[in-house]
């Protein structure tokens, strides 16, 4: 049974069915590729075909200088930042953790006590690629964290409550961020292996649910293995599979062929997500899905989110410049391609805004920077309060160990308890910390607090980001800001190849597609940002703007009819 949360029912009661005009699109198809760094579809298209990449860049508008203008470039973050066309200052998802100082625990983004997953019989293994390390957050999970209405509220909010929004993902926050408080969430769980939702959106799972699970696709992998698609001449790295820095993952290894395993074994879920395979099963399920909940077909406007994350965990695991990753994205190629071949034979393009975006960009392997000549290094925080410089400062301010509650990148939270059992005066010993971690190899800025929440920061591109990720209960007392291609090599539990989060260019490039009715070809090289997607949705779309947006509509995206 579906379910309400009761303040989406006061906002939508009452509201009679606004059937769209003839300009404006039935449904809204918004494609995330997690870590789909901007320069990737150029510098991977050798063997693509048409319909997929290419038939975006032939019949859309390509912003191909677009960047996420947030320090924190994390799933979540950017996530919402495309949902919501505002920062996570505003929106509040400032980061995939951070600490919640009323619990003195580490707080999942998405993660609710009060909506259990439905029907699940563990907690759900998405916060985590080794799914022995379990983050510590409960099985519960919603949007109620978001601050902001999304694009996908603004379309149910505008036409009532017939039309229909929904956001599947692998990751739960890559589905709920585009789902919203309006609409409904599937993702999958490796726990369970397969897909779920919370009790947040509904009370149980409709038939097609269980339809789909008995065509067994998640288990149909099991025996086979990952191997390159295309022949050799497509391929930049085809020469370099085994290169000494990538993740030698369990079970997987480092070199194709990549082996998914038997389906009862303790990684096989896992696996699925770090291979084009876990994009395939999530395009499969939104299929069905669409067809089940007739999405885009009646003459209500629908939103449908998409969100493809195995190119994010490929790139952790064997880096961006691997010859796993230039697969991955041909295989990605192929799934997008299959997703718009359904959507033109059951909706019809002509009739479809489809927007195509990435939450982040990332960094290239430490390793592999160094083939190049680019000192690049991982960043350990455990050791940062054992140098002689904070135990000075320990012994300036009176404080035990205690001083730094915790770092929950890119955050340090103090130990305000603490220092205010000493009668320190709290900015000043964020000001000391943090010009103490500036002195520290590797890290670049360290900005307090205190300064952000007076405004006082320089005007300078980093600066900004910063202070546009900042929010004043959920950020920590110090954002630290590491030097270019230095980086925490750590990633749901474990030690990755490379990781993103910074502001640097490698980080906020992404791609911004928009193709539909009445939208010209082009590519457009100035410089946009990624708040600017949702408030072009809206203006095609002819509703309001998200709750809290503060981007501009794409005039080059919008339809001339």
């Amino acid at each position: 049974m579906l379910k309400r949360a009761s303040c989406i029912v006061a906002l939508t009661f009452g509201i009679a069915s606004v059937a769209h005009s003839d300009t404006v699109p039935k449904l809204v198809l918004q494609i995330t590729v997690d870590q789909l760094r901007g320069d990737l579809i150029d510098r991977f298209g050798a063997g693509l075909g048409d319909g997929g990449f290419n038939r975006l860049l032939k019949s859309g508008v390509h912003f191909a200088n677009a960047h996420h203008r947030h320090a924190n470039t994390e799933t979540i973050v950017g996530h919402t930042t495309l949902s919501t066309g505002t920062d996570p200052g505003i929106h509040g998802m400032v980061a995939n953790l951070w600490f919640d100082r009323d619990t003195g625990t580490t707080f999942y983004n998405v993660q609710d006590p009060d909506y259990p997953l439905v029907g699940a019989s563990g907690v759900d293994a998405d916060t985590e690629i080794d799914p022995t390390q379990r983050a510590a957050t409960t099985d519960g999970r919603s949007p109620r964290n978001i601050l902001t209405s999304t694009i996908g509220d603004e379309i149910r909010l505008h036409y009532g409550p017939e039309a229909k929004v929904f956001g599947v993902s692998v990751k739960d926050r890559g589905a709920i961020s585009f789902a919203g408080h309006a609409g409904q969430a599937y993702w999958f769980s490796k726990a369970e292996g397969r897909f779920v939702t919370s009790t947040f959106y509904r009370d149980d799972y409709p038939a097609w649910v269980s339809d789909w699970e008995a065509k067994n696709m998640v288990n149909s992998y099991a025996g086979w293995d990952w191997r390159p698609m295309l022949p050799s001449e497509n391929y930049v790295f085809w020469e370099k599979d085994d290169q000494p820095w990538e993740t030698d993952f369990p079970g997987f290894g480092r070199t194709f062929p990549h082996p998914y395993g038997a389906a009862d074994s303790k990684y096989y879920t896992t696996l699925l997500t770090l291979s084009p395979a876990g994009d395939e099963i999530t395009v499969d399920f939104a299929k069905t899905l669409m067809t089940a909940e007739e999405v885009g077909q009646d003459d209500v406007p629908d939103f449908m989110s998409v969100s493809l994350s195995s190119t994010d965990y490929v790139g952790h695991i064997f880096g961006p410049s691997s010859l796993e990753a230039e697969d991955n994205f041909k295989r990605l190629d192929q799934t997008i391609a299959d997703l718009l071949d359904f959507v033109d034979d059951t909706v019809g393009l002509d009739e479809t805004l489809v927007v195509l975006s990435s939450d982040h960009g990332a960094p290239e392997a430490a390793g592999y920077l160094a083939t190049l000549g680019i000192e690049a290094q991982a960043f350990n925080f455990d050791d940062v309060d054992t140098t002689p410089g904070f135990a000075r400062l320990r012994e300036r301010f009176g404080l035990g160990q205690e001083m730094i509650e915790s770092f929950t990148n890119p955050y340090v939270y103090l130990d305000r308890d603490a220092i205010k059992a000493t009668g320190a005066d709290m900015a000043e010993v964020e000001e000391a910390v943090a010009a103490e971690l500036q002195q520290l190899p590797g890290i670049a800025f360290a900005i307090t607090g205190s300064s952000l929440r007076r405004g006082d920061v320089p005007d300078t591109v980093i600066a900004r980001a910063v202070l546009a990720n900042y929010h004043p209960d959920r950020s920590g007392d110090i954002y630290v800001v590491f030097e270019p291609h230095w980086f925490v090599a750590e990633f749901d539990g474990l030690t990755v190849a490379s990781a993103h989060g910074s502001p640097w260019t490698y980080d906020s490039y992404v791609p911004i597609i928009f193709a539909g009715p009445g939208i010209a070809a082009d590519r457009v090289d100035r410089r946009v940002e990624t708040i600017d997607v949702a408030a072009t949705i809206a203006s095609i779309m002819r509703t309001k703007p998200p709750s809290g947006a503060v981007g501009l509509p794409l005039l080059e995206a919008l339809p001339s009819y």
